[in-house]
Parts: structure tokens; sequence; C-alpha cells
């Protein structure tokens, strides 16, 4: 799944990054055909996604970062490209895209602006780790995900999920 993940990231990115502290584990089952695909060393394993993010921050440049779960089959860079369009029309001020539906934010498939670094900082520094708290406490832009786009979003947690996605859409393979 994190090879398909960053099949659907790399068209969208000039850089695809896998921040794991794992990446030997990883590194053989991504093959070579993602030529803007880094690996970053995580430092803080075990900390939360959250964490991960603020040392993404840390690390790349860019003005925007696009993070993605490691468990989102579905990923579709079309879709991921009409919201990448999208930020060029925000506010200095909004700091992340992210999507939301009924039950909350989907802060693993969102955008996070450079700037909002300080804020998460202080976020973490305080002991936060939840991004449903900070996300309320920052200026963001939601995405009202509908259809395809919906479906994009679902995270799969068991073999057994996946297998049954599998079986429901010809588009997952392993």
């Amino acid at each position: 799944m994190l090879q398909r993940v960053c099949r659907a990231a790399s068209p969208c990115c000039d850089r695809v990054y896998i921040l794991t502290p794992w990446q030997e584990r990883y590194q053989a089952s991504i093959d070579n055909t993602i030529p803007n695909l880094h690996w970053l060393a995580e430092t803080n394993p075990g900390q939360g996604s959250i964490v991960g993010l603020l040392q993404g921050m840390t690390e790349i440049e860019a003005d925007w970062i696009l993070l993605l779960a490691c468990d989102l089959p579905l990923l579709d860079p079309a879709i991921l490209q009409i919201w990448i369009n999208q930020l060029d029309r925000l506010t200095n001020q909004t700091l992340a895209l992210v999507p939301r539906q009924s039950h909350g934010w989907e802060p693993l498939c969102a955008f996070y602006r450079k700037t909002a670094l300080p804020e998460l900082q202080n976020f973490i520094q305080q002991g936060g780790r939840s991004f449903q708290i900070w996300l309320s406490q920052i200026l963001v832009q939601p995405i009202h995900p509908i259809d395809r786009q919906s479906q994009m979003l679902w995270n799969c947690n068991t073999p057994q999920d996946f297998w049954a996605a599998q079986a429901s859409d010809k588009n997952i393979t392993t």
C-alpha cells in the first residue's frame, strides 16, 4: 500500500518523502520507478502522525506539504490535483486545506502550509497530539468531499479490509 500512495503522490508533487524509522524494512517494497522519492528518518517514532508532520515541516523545503497516510489504497492523483489547484486561491492566513466529513477532519490526506510550523510546534510543546483539536485552533479551508473523493479517503486497517476493497474495486491491486 505504501507504494500505491507514493505512486498517487508522485505526479502531484515535485518530491515524495517517506518518513519512517524503518527505511530498510520498506525500501525493498518500493520500486525505483518513482524518481522523485526521498527517505526521511523518523526521529520520534511512536509519537503520532502530528509529530511526524512537525518533523516533515522542519525538514522539507516547500510552501505546502501534502500529508498522506500509507493506508489509503483508493488515492486518486486526479482528485489530489484538483485539491492542489485550490492552494493558490487561499488567503495567506489559511494554514491548511483539509477534507472534512461528518465525523470530522481527514488530516492524513491534507495540505499544510509551511508557515503553520510555529503554531504546530507550540501545540505539540503544550502536549497536544490530536489533529482534530489542532485543526480547530488554526485557520483551515475545508474540503467537502463527495462521491469518489469521499471514497478515496477510506483507510485500510486490516488485510481483510484490503481484500474486501480489492474485490469491489478493480483499480486496487497488490
